[in-house]
């Protein structure tokens, strides 16, 4: 990572390149590479599903093997350690009784005489989550989809994740899931899983939405469908906005950065900071903090291609910077974070203090992980128990109360030249 100061023309450019990271959802050559597979899935169900699953995560399986059996979860419990369960179980506490609070109510009023409305809110009936995984594991992003899905009251919740070389899922994966409460789980994972949530195959049945973060094929496919079932957003590669001031510790920041790089080599990790002197010592921090980490080939690569230390004129200037890259998670480390906090208005996640790292967010705080990325925040917003709700609006008239208000409405609707919408009040009016 280089420093990099406003107004340079160097900084500039890496700027403009940070506000156009959403760019790569417009290659077509990749959609239409994904489309083809969605359409194959759709014509072909289980019999696409298996061969693209041989040839894309080297795993041959049956339609018999595709779905996990209750005895795959039971051994799975097995091989999983007491701290993990532990840490685990106070994960799952934490992030419920923060999502209880989110459910929304239905209601009911009477405005006027004779006139009575509602809002009725109900669960989404059929609910797909993708898990990404093969050679990782990301048994807490089951529980951000799955215990806000619950809450809402989802009666079928099925997960899909990339098989793993032995034909199986991360037992750790199952075992968040049996936690959860989520019973119906196929080892089907990247574009080909999408597919099979939106049109359903002999194997698995269609869903109403599907939620959950992938790569850049799984979020394709994802907008592909699109409008066949609702989905939750399209997710890019993580990223991490640190906002600092000469306050901040060195060492805190590089590590949070390189966390955010170590997820893969498209990650955003991004300082933006009123201080020089605090820019080169974090520099030299993630030389140091890199070379004992065993993912560091990605970590160089996310922040040598994606990452940037840059240094602003003033906290004004920074934190409008900030809101114009609307990133998904922004760590604010500075003398009074809070009022900083104040002059945010685009961010997934905020993040105050030294002692807020964003990876308390990604496990164990409450609020959920699967945020906004790639400048959405401006007008997305974290998954949360809304988001597997829909409402209905209840509209009932007595004869008085039309006859009061008839006069209106049909005076509204012809001035839209929709005489029918008229008369249809005045047929009821003259009875």
């Amino acid at each position: 990572m280089k420093v990099l100061r406003t107004g340079t023309r160097e900084a500039e450019k890496r700027i403009r390149r940070i506000l156009n990271r959403r760019n790569l959802l417009e290659d077509k050559r990749l959609e239409n590479k994904v489309k083809g597979i969605i359409e194959d899935v759709r014509k072909n169900g289980d019999r696409a599903l298996l061969r693209y699953t041989k040839k894309f995560d080297g795993v041959f399986l049956s339609s018999k093997r595709l779905r996990v059996t209750r005895r795959e979860i039971g051994k799975a419990r097995g091989l999983v350690d007491r701290d993990f369960i532990k840490a685990l179980k106070k994960a799952y506490q934490n992030i419920r009784k923060y999502h209880e609070k989110q459910l929304p109510q239905s209601f009911k009023i009477s405005p006027r005489k004779g006139v009575n409305l509602e809002e009725r809110f109900l669960p989404v009936e059929r609910v797909g989550i993708y898990i990404p995984g093969g050679g990782a594991s990301y048994p807490s992003t089951i529980l951000m989809a799955g215990i806000p899905a619950k809450i809402a009251g989802v009666k079928e919740i099925i997960m899909v994740s990339p098989p793993q070389k032995d034909g199986g899922l991360s037992p750790y994966i199952l075992v968040a899931c049996d936690l959860v409460g989520i019973e119906e789980i196929y080892k089907v994972g990247g574009a080909q899983a999408i597919a099979a949530l939106a049109y359903g195959t002999q194997t698995i049945s269609k869903v109403d939405k599907i939620v959950g973060p992938g790569n850049i094929y799984v979020t394709l496919a994802k907008k592909l469908v699109c409008g066949e079932v609702d989905i939750d957003m399209l997710a890019g590669p993580s990223e991490i906005l640190i906002l600092a001031d000469e306050s901040a510790l060195p060492s805190f920041i590089a590590s949070d950065l390189i966390a955010q790089a170590e997820h893969d080599r498209l990650s955003w990790p991004f300082l933006i900071t009123t201080s020089l002197r605090l820019a080169q010592r974090v520099e030299q921090e993630i030389k140091e903090q890199v070379k004992s980490l065993g993912r560091r080939e990605i970590i160089n690569i996310s922040l040598k291609k994606n990452g940037a230390l840059i240094v602003t004129k003033d906290l004004k200037e920074a934190v409008d910077l900030a809101n114009e890259m609307a990133p998904e998670h922004l760590e604010i480390m500075t003398g009074n974070p809070r009022k900083v906090a104040k002059k945010i208005k685009n961010a997934g996640a905020l993040f105050l203090g030294s002692y807020s790292s964003e990876s308390v967010g990604d496990y164990i705080a409450g609020p959920n992980h699967i945020l906004p990325t790639s400048g959405t925040a401006r007008f997305s917003s974290p998954l949360s128990v809304r988001d597997f709700m829909r409402s209905s609006h209840i509209i009932s008239y007595s004869k008085e109360a039309l006859k009061e208000e008839a006069k209106g409405i049909i005076e509204l609707a012809r001035r839209e030249g929709l005489e029918g919408h008229a008369r249809a009040i005045e047929v009821r009016r003259r009875k």
